[in-house]
C-alpha cells in the first residue's frame, strides 16, 4: 500500500484523532462521525489497503487486531457490540487502509445496511 490515507496521516502525526488506545502494532480512536455512541476503529501500524490484501504472514497481526477490539469494547462498558470489517467500495470501505469498527451502546438491527 503506498496510497497516503488519512489513517497514514493519523498515525504520521499529521491529523489529530481521539486516542482510545496505542501499541507498536495498531492504533484505536473514535471515529468523527459515530453511527452508535461507541463507535471506534481500530487500525494496524501495518499500511494494509484491506482485508483482501492480507497473508498468511498477517495471522498474528489480524489476531491482535481483534483481541484488542475486545478488550476496547469491554474497557468502553459494553457488554454487546458489533465489529465489522469493511472490504471494498461496493462493501462500504470509503478509507483503504485497513480498519475494524466497534459499534456499541445501542441496539443494533440485523441485516445492517
Amino acid at each position: 500500500m503506498t496510497e497516503e490515507t488519512i489513517f497514514s496521516r493519523i498515525l504520521k502525526g499529521e491529523i489529530p484523532c481521539d486516542e482510545v488506545y496505542s501499541d507498536s502494532l495498531c492504533l484505536a480512536f473514535r471515529d468523527i462521525q459515530p453511527q452508535a455512541p461507541v463507535h471506534i476503529l481500530v487500525i494496524p501500524r501495518k499500511p494494509i489497503k484491506s482485508l483482501k490484501e492480507t497473508s498468511s504472514e498477517d495471522k498474528e497481526l489480524l489476531g491482535h487486531l481483534l483481541l484488542i477490539s475486545s478488550a476496547i469494547a469491554k474497557e468502553q462498558g459494553l457488554v454487546n457490540w458489533r465489529t465489522v470489517i469493511n472490504t471494498g467500495a461496493e462493501a462500504g470501505q470509503t478509507v483503504f487502509h485497513l480498519h475494524i469498527h466497534i459499534i456499541g451502546g445501542r441496539a443494533l438491527e440485523w441485516p445492517p445496511g
